[in-house]
């Protein structure tokens, strides 16, 4: 099991004040789980007009678009399907501008991943989707 270290928790309790510093603190607990099952990080917080993406990762030879969400509660679905299909849009749009830009016509082999942290500094649940976007 993957136990985020006490420094993120930390972070997680200063920050829940400030929508982006969570976001943030979110964020690297993700990172750290991928890591720490095998995935390498390749960029973080990748922006264009068309939206961001959280994490890029690599899994072997595939490039990884990670999108983090974090709710307290599983009520209305919870943290995995608060990704509606507009956000999956901006998503893919973003990532075709970030493919086009860095590899022009001949991008490598690519998945989004949604990571789905819910609960609170006392019980974090965390459940990596792979391929959450088709």
């Amino acid at each position: 099991m993957f136990n985020p270290s006490k420094d993120l928790f930390k972070r997680f309790n200063k920050s829940l004040k400030n929508k982006r510093a969570a976001g943030q603190a979110f964020e690297d607990i993700a990172c750290n789980y991928l890591q720490s099952k095998g995935l390498t990080l390749k960029k973080r917080n990748v922006a264009f007009s068309t939206g961001e993406i959280d994490i890029i990762m690599t899994d072997q030879d595939t490039l990884v678009f990670v999108e983090v969400r974090y709710r307290k509660q599983k009520e209305f679905g919870g943290a995995a399907a608060s990704v509606d299909w507009y956000k999956q849009k901006k998503l893919i749009k973003t990532a075709q501008l970030y493919l086009q830009r860095q590899y022009g016509n001949t991008p490598p082999q690519c998945r989004f991943d949604v990571v789905a942290i819910q609960g609170s500094e006392d019980q974090f649940d965390i459940n990596w989707i792979k391929n959450a976007i088709a």
